[in-house]
């Protein structure tokens, strides 16, 4: 019997997961600054308040439609003003606050009823800065976080132990959930990225909005072969934390957020050792940041042209894809 391909284009049909995402690093986003994003299918405004707390709405002006993230004139080739604690709209000035309360309208004798009576009339959305990262949370149904982002210490820049993010992102054209089952697929590193073995997985747990795995390496090096491990954790669909051990201990915060449900992009942070960055290791730990960006463009060739299959044909050498599909199903909210 022959099998006939389907040379059609396949997206995953799945929905736009919900959780933290990453919108921003902490340094895109200076005192009296706004920005437009595009995330979740949706636009949005970041902004930052002259107390410099990070701020995102919905991107359209209630009062006349104008996108709050585009300024003219002074701010022209910028995001609207910020004054104070509010964005100011570049159409007719108004402002608004970071909880979506119109604040100022210059001209206004008589306030709409919603604005006299300091009702929220601008769309916003929570927001947590943490680990030099501005995270917003998305949920289809505008529900509440039901849980919070992991502070990570070795992100924390006042912790002078650890050297500064080192920062790379990629567009991935597929759903989310593609790109995070590499996270339980130990077998792909010997095929795609051409390691000597496949790791062995020694962890693989699933825990309520938390996932956790840990694989041991064997990482060949002039002086022989050098034991080590790679420990990944998930704070929900978006947010990861992987752990390298073994040549220069190296932290990669691996957050990916979905632009569209089948447009993700991934941010990648490693933070290593100042002491590592100052010695005679400073070669070796460029090089490993310069082989997971190689292994992410390796495994972008596949993401990006891949079909998914609701039920693939597994053998017993895969990974646990079950369990992280039926772990992943909960933030899945149509």
């Amino acid at each position: 019997m022959i099998i006939a391909s389907d040379r059609r284009l396949h997206s995953v049909n799945l929905p736009i997961p919900t959780g933290w995402f990453q919108v921003l690093y902490s340094s895109e986003l200076e005192v009296g600054q706004a920005k437009p994003l595009e995330y979740f299918d949706q636009e949005m405004v970041a902004f930052r308040t002259e107390s410099g707390q990070a701020k995102v709405v919905d991107a359209y002006c209630p009062h006349m439609g104008a996108h709050l993230g585009y300024g003219i004139r002074d701010q022209a080739g910028h995001g609207s003003a910020v004054v104070g604690e509010s964005i100011v709209c570049p159409f007719h000035g108004w402002a608004y606050d970071g909880e979506g309360k119109c604040t100022h309208i210059p001209y206004a004798k008589n306030m709409p009823p919603k604005v006299a009576r300091e009702e929220q009339v601008l769309g916003t959305w929570h927001v947590r800065e943490i680990n030099q990262c501005i995270l917003v949370w998305y949920h289809p149904h505008g529900e509440a976080p039901t849980y919070e982002p992991l502070e990570i210490a070795e992100a924390n820049s006042e912790n002078s132990d650890w050297g500064e993010l080192d920062t790379h992102s990629w567009e991935i054209n597929t759903h989310m959930q593609e790109v995070g089952e590499n996270a339980v697929d130990s077998v792909h590193f010997l095929y795609v990225h051409g390691t000597k073995d496949i790791p062995d997985a020694e962890v693989m747990e699933f825990e309520g909005h938390t996932r956790r795995g840990l694989l041991r390496t064997r990482n060949p090096t002039p002086q022989g072969i050098i034991e080590g491990s790679i420990e990944n954790q998930n704070i929900g669909p978006g947010l990861a934390v992987v752990r390298f051990s073994g040549i220069v201990d190296t932290v990669l915060l691996a957050h990916l957020t979905p632009v569209t449900a089948t447009h993700t992009r991934a941010f990648y942070s490693f933070i290593q050792k100042a002491s590592d960055a100052e010695s005679g290791k400073s070669r070796i730990a460029e090089a490993i940041v310069r082989n997971i960006c190689q292994q992410m463009e390796e495994d972008r060739i596949i993401w990006d042209r891949k079909k998914y299959y609701e039920k693939p044909m597994l053998c017993d050498g895969d990974g646990p894809f079950a369990k992280f599909r039926k772990w992943y199903k909960q933030f899945l909210i149509e």
